[in-house]
């Protein structure tokens, strides 16, 4: 089939719109391979970052054909900031090593990454949460999304030590398609991790907390979970959603935990 001049452009265009890959790591032999699996086809680079894992991390991501760059991790806003950059294309696809692209959302991507590109700076992505081995519809996780594809140049992390969200110069626009997430690896990992979570949050919480009281030690953690058992319809997941609200109301006891061993100069460890 013969092409004219419009459609050489076009085909050239498409060439150029590359997406990279980044995935940063620290000890992920257990999930990484789903996750490198379900995105390779879509990149045309692939960066793991990686903060100095002493399991087969590596291995995993040199058998992908990623590029492996180490840095020692500060916070995950810090090591994602430092990672955009390094890519070499303007489009980034940035996913945690616990989180995987649905077949849907790889075909919502393809389609996306062969069309015009788009005006957005980035797209959110709702996020199809596991938790125990079930998927949590409810307990106030049914509204979490992440923004994952960005361009390059537009976006940044927060300067925050959790949950950092990306600020974006630029409209932001929505996937339809799931964007799965399992972040359990097991009781005694979770609670280390949510105790991580609190001394990181502690340096965050001092600049704005005044004195804490019994609000904060009870009040908050008590509301913390009726909020996600009953308001946000934990009760719908059954056992899986008890879990949950009750987790979430013990990292908030935890952060002043952790804010008043801060203050009295016993900062925990992240």
């Amino acid at each position: 089939m013969r092409t004219g001049p419009r459609q050489e452009a076009y085909t050239s265009y498409l060439r150029s719109v590359k997406w990279t890959l980044i995935v940063p790591t620290f000890n992920e032999e257990e999930v990484l391979a789903r996750c490198l699996a379900s995105a390779t086809a879509l990149a045309d680079e692939i960066l793991v970052v990686d903060s100095f894992s002493t399991d087969g991390t590596l291995a995993i991501a040199e058998k992908f054909g990623a590029k492996i760059l180490q840095r020692t991790y500060e916070n995950s806003a810090a090591q994602k900031n430092w990672a955009i950059p390094q890519a070499s294309h303007p489009w980034i696809l940035l996913l945690d090593a616990d989180e995987w692209l649905s077949p849907a959302l790889q075909h919502e991507l393809h389609q996306l990454k062969t069309a015009k590109e788009p005006s957005e700076a980035g797209f959110w992505m709702y996020r199809a949460n596991h938790f125990l081995g079930k998927r949590v519809r409810y307990s106030g996780w049914q509204g979490d999304k992440v923004i994952r594809l960005f361009k390059r140049d537009a976006c940044r992390y927060q300067e925050k030590h959790v949950h950092a969200e990306i600020e974006t110069h630029g409209a932001v626009g929505k996937l339809r398609s799931k964007l799965n997430h399992d972040t359990f690896k097991g009781i005694p990992a979770w609670e280390k991790k949510l105790r991580r979570y609190a001394a990181w949050q502690s340096r965050d919480y001092d600049r704005r907390t005044g004195a804490i009281t019994l609000y904060h030690w009870w009040l908050k953690p008590g509301f913390r979970f009726f909020k996600h058992f009953v308001l946000r319809g934990g009760l719908l997941d059954g056992w899986v959603g008890y879990k949950v609200s009750a987790y979430a109301a013990w990292a908030v006891r935890l952060r002043y935990e952790a804010l008043r061993d801060l203050r009295a100069g016993r900062p925990w460890e992240a």
